[in-house]
């Protein structure tokens, strides 16, 4: 019974961090881009996150759970 709810957070976790790593990544890109990474990067993982946390939830709530 504990194992299913084990297997959602690591789904949803490795959402939210597969978002991260892609909006650090786009972040560094715009940062190096103007040369202002130190502004960028944090903006890129903002959003990342925002993405991540979307996608946990649009797989929630296609799972029906």
């Amino acid at each position: 019974m504990n194992e299913p709810s084990d297997a959602k957070k690591k789904t949803s976790g490795a959402q939210v961090g597969m978002g991260m790593a892609i909006g650090a990544g786009i972040g560094t890109a715009v940062g190096v881009a103007t040369g202002e990474v130190a502004v960028w990067l944090p903006v890129g993982i903002a959003v990342g996150l925002a993405l991540g946390v979307g996608m946990a939830a649009n797989a929630k709530k296609k799972g029906g759970t």
